[in-house]
């Protein structure tokens, strides 16, 4: 009996991962393009990176991503701005402590502003534009992973998100293929709308239209 209540937990906590991986994933796929359309030059480099990395002629592979390092910039500008969720799990405070010159006392439960962190001006000049380069040059050691504290979309520490490789992984992965393979535009004269609705995660409040057409050799499509 205790073995089959410990695969049952196992199995739940696995399908809890899945299943808030797609929504996070889907979530930051969407921002990202609703920014790269709103950001057309931006789009344009993506697409010049995978054309000389990748070329016309065959699909994206995984192993292609770690050459690819303005997408990659593009996903970690995507997540500072639009985390796929602002505010980060409950945190119960275990002792009494000084924060910011407020006393708090043990027991109090601590909700940290992911969105407020990550778009802090103090850390980054221009905190609320669109400028993946920035990764690239001036905050170039700075990654998502936890390990710097002005940038938390999937936490820090002990309670960091488990999921944080396998999601950057599939998010980055997609990203490439989409505009690798694809031209994807604005069928509208009037830029993305921006607006989000708050719940388990940030989603886009309104659905993202888009108009596509292949850009790829046409062997391409029959492998993917």
């Amino acid at each position: 009996m205790l073995r089959f209540m410990r695969l049952m937990l196992i199995t739940k906590a696995t399908t809890l991962m899945i299943a808030g991986g797609t929504d996070t994933s889907t979530v930051t796929l969407t921002w990202t393009l609703c920014l790269l359309l709103n950001n057309p030059s931006k789009l344009e480099k993506a697409k010049e990176e995978l054309d000389k990395e990748i070329g016309k002629e065959r699909n994206v592979s995984e192993s292609d991503i770690n050459k690819l390092r303005y997408l990659q910039a593009i996903v970690k500008e995507t997540l500072r701005l639009y985390p796929p969720a602002p505010l980060a799990s409950p945190h119960e405070i275990t002792e009494n402590c000084t924060l910011g010159g407020y006393d708090i006392k043990k027991g109090t439960w601590l909700l940290i502003n992911v969105w407020k962190i990550n778009t802090d001006p103090y850390f980054w000049p221009n905190h609320l534009d669109f400028e993946p380069e920035k990764f690239l040059t001036t905050h170039k050691e700075v990654d998502v992973k936890g390990q710097h504290y002005e940038l938390l979309p999937f936490g820090c520490g002990r309670r960091i998100c488990p999921g944080i490789s396998f999601g950057l992984g599939v998010i980055q992965f997609i990203l490439a293929n989409l505009l690798h393979s694809f031209e994807i535009v604005n069928p509208s004269n009037e830029p993305i709308d921006m607006s989000g609705t708050l719940g388990l995660v940030h989603a886009k409040t309104t659905p993202l239209m888009v108009m596509v057409k292949p850009r790829l050799s046409s062997k391409c499509y029959k492998t993917m």
